[in-house]
């Protein structure tokens, strides 16, 4: 059982708490926050709340911190937690440049201590199946990844909530739930090369745009199509298009509150197949995936250098979303 402290108890460290409270694996002891409202609110569910999150990195009571604060704290707070001794649980993304995001796996790397992150759709039953079919062949070749994952959630935030700002969190649409797809994309792919976005505000007033549209080159001639949308109501889907088969999976709802997803897979010479699978609590389970990496049980199945991947694509993607031009992935 590892004692752990959620960092950040807006509305997804309020989530990550509920989802743990019969885990097995995490133990919950604290919580961090500045904000007194936020702290109020966890108030039934964390006895012991505070304010400073070094106080917490100092207590020999607390094994790891899990990360639910805005992404420019993200690197600074993991190599602090690294020199105090904490496994770290990180929520997307793990940082908006890959010089950040190598610092921080640097650190955790170089204290001998574990490094999770927030991307838990790998962990979904049916893109795990997706995985799968593409490890057996079933597919052929991979050839084009597709993917949209929009909502509408943050239309009720105020205009000077910290995830529809420019700075803290730039692209909005990537940060918010596009950057989930580029993870899968790479976990399928490998090492994106190469990316042009476009970024607009259309529908609201948001700071940091409301429509992304990305198309990313891989090393190997692959292509992923990501599409991001802040005032759409929920829509997710991923398909995988390969030279055998392709396969869909589309998202009954949102993952905050999964109701189950249906697949429909197409291999060349048989029909069509449809399956439906079921609700799954796949944000515990990336957790818990990292608490027994942690503990040293198993290992933990993102590897860091796709989590660095994953910055510096993120960093690529915002530069080409400013200068409308494709732009190389460092």
């Amino acid at each position: 059982m590892i004692r752990a402290a959620v960092v950040g108890l807006g509305w997804w460290g309020r989530k990550v708490v509920r989802d743990l409270d019969a885990s097995e694996y995490v133990q919950v002891v604290a919580g961090v926050d500045v904000d007194q409202d936020a702290r109020t609110a966890m108030q039934p569910w964390l006895t012991d709340i505070r304010i400073d999150l070094d106080e917490v990195l100092r207590d020999d009571g607390v094994d790891a911190v899990i990360l639910c604060t805005p992404h420019k704290f993200h690197s600074d707070q993991i190599v602090a937690a690294a020199g105090r001794g904490k496994h770290v649980f990180c929520e997307k993304p793990l940082s908006t440049t890959g010089h950040d995001a190598q610092r921080a796996v640097d650190a955790i790397t170089a204290a001998g201590l574990q490094l999770g992150i927030g991307h838990e759709r790998r962990f979904e039953p049916a893109v795990m199946a997706m995985r799968q079919a593409i490890a057996d062949g079933e597919l052929g070749t991979p050839l084009v990844f597709e993917g949209n994952f929009s909502q509408d959630k943050f239309l009720d935030l105020p205009a000077d909530n910290w995830r529809l700002s420019a700075v803290e969190a730039p692209v909005g649409p990537l940060s918010a739930t596009g950057i989930h797809l580029v993870d899968l994309a790479i976990s399928i792919f490998g090492r994106p090369t190469q990316v042009w976005a476009r970024l607009s505000t259309q529908a609201t007033n948001f700071a940091n745009g409301d429509t992304l549209a990305i198309t990313l080159g891989f090393e190997k001639g692959q292509t992923a199509l990501i599409t991001a949308i802040l005032a759409t109501p929920f829509v997710g889907r991923v398909a995988l298009l390969g030279s055998e088969g392709w396969m869909e999976i589309r998202d009954r709802t949102h993952p905050e509150d999964p109701h189950g997803w249906d697949v429909t897979r197409q291999v060349r010479g048989a029909r069509a197949q449809s399956r439906f699978y079921p609700p799954h609590p796949s944000v515990r389970e990336n957790i818990e995936a990292f608490a027994r990496a942690a503990a040293g049980a198993t290992s933990y199945p993102i590897p860091p250098e796709e989590m660095v991947a994953n910055a510096r694509t993120f960093e690529a993607i915002t530069r080409s979303a400013l200068s409308g031009s494709v732009e190389a992935v460092q």
